[in-house]
């Protein structure tokens, strides 16, 4: 196996790979990467058995072949080489040759055999969507699915395409995040995708209108961006009835502006982070929203114009989880509708429906 290909190119599509390789995998073969050299391309993979991904690039093939090399030696040697023409060569006992201008590395590689192929998936019909809209519905849901495995069926996305819109819904327990799109598309689907997979695809994909392909069988699912393929398993069993559990009905509502809340409650939660649980404590008033924080270190306090309808409040929030949502609606005039400080509070776009947020209070004595 011998070929040439530029360093810039290669660097990138190494980087691509390594989102799918776990430093902590049982099969020593899957901490390296698959090389496929043919027909004038290069295949890379990258594979942890539940996530894989597949890039191609142009390269010039002088003599076909496969091999496997330690991903994080390989990456680190062609990430620090100039930006220049590159030549690979594998010779006996896979021994890898990595040869750029006056630079000459051996690494030696692994019996491709043994790697374990990645599912294949018909592409009968795959359904299209922008990447900046799946981007941006993966970045402003993913933070609230769950990171213990207890339940982990919460450790993914609910993602539903019916009737030309998508939803793409994630909760923990604490907090709910559902995000609505348009999409050309009339299939029905639903389908569990592990957070996991929706992070590398959010970091890989641009925030464009340029289309990726989605294709979801009864195990899988593949992100088609054509020199990029990512194949990952889907979860099993039934997601949570996520609009029972979302309050229509309210007592107080207020309307804020989203950036200028953020700002405060950052502000307030560098002391509420010196305490036990990151604590933010919300006096909802007539024409102002005040924002209390304390711990050992001291106490800070802030003051947020807003417009109230209903009744005035106090109510405890974990200020993390609230700083996430108001990351979510992006500066969007919102309002956050409340019925008890026991009681789960709801956020919503003051125009359109394309999100909803829930989260849940923390208890104090009032």
């Amino acid at each position: 196996m011998k070929f040439t290909c530029t360093q810039k190119k290669l660097s990138d599509s190494i980087s691509i790979v390594q989102k799918a390789i776990s430093p902590r995998t049982t099969h020593p073969i899957l901490e390296g990467i698959f090389l496929k050299a043919y027909k004038g391309i290069l295949k890379l993979i990258g594979n942890d058995l539940d996530l894989g991904i597949e890039c191609f690039l142009d390269a010039t093939i002088h003599s076909e072949g496969s091999v496997v090399i330690p991903s994080r030696l390989f990456g680190d040697i062609i990430r620090k080489l100039p930006d220049c023409q590159i030549d690979i060569e594998v010779t006996d006992n896979y021994l890898v040759l990595i040869r750029a201008e006056n630079s000459l590395f051996e690494i030696q590689g692994i019996n491709p055999d043994e790697y374990p192929d990645l599912e294949n998936i018909h592409e009968k019909d795959p359904t299209e969507i922008d990447q900046g809209l799946l981007k941006e519905m993966i970045q402003t849901t993913i933070f609230a699915a769950a990171v213990d495995e207890t339940r982990p069926i919460l450790t993914g996305a609910l993602v539903e395409i019916s009737e030309g819109n998508i939803n793409m819904v994630c909760l923990d327990g604490y907090r709910l995040a559902v995000r609505k799109g348009s999409i050309d598309s009339q299939k029905e689907i639903n389908a569990i995708i592990p957070a996991k997979t929706l992070d590398e695809v959010s970091r890989i994909i641009d925030n464009s209108d340029e289309k990726i392909n989605i294709t979801i069988d009864d195990k899988h699912v593949l992100f088609d961006m054509g020199y990029t393929r990512i194949i990952s398993r889907l979860l099993s069993g039934e997601f949570i009835n996520y609009n029972q559990i979302i309050p229509q009905d309210y007592r107080t509502r207020i309307r804020f502006d989203a950036r200028t809340l953020y700002d405060a409650i950052e502000r307030a939660s560098i002391l509420a982070r010196e305490g036990k649980n990151n604590l933010i404590k919300l006096n909802i008033r007539e024409d102002k929203l005040i924002i209390n924080s304390n711990s050992e270190m001291g106490k800070a306090h802030e003051e947020v114009p807003i417009s109230m309808e209903g009744e005035e409040l106090t109510i405890a929030f974990n200020a993390r989880y609230f700083m996430d949502i108001l990351k979510g609606i992006r500066g969007e005039d919102s309002y956050i509708d409340f019925t008890t400080n026991i009681s789960p509070c709801v956020f919503r776009p003051v125009e359109g429906n394309n999100f909803t947020y829930l989260l849940l209070p923390v208890r104090i004595n009032v």
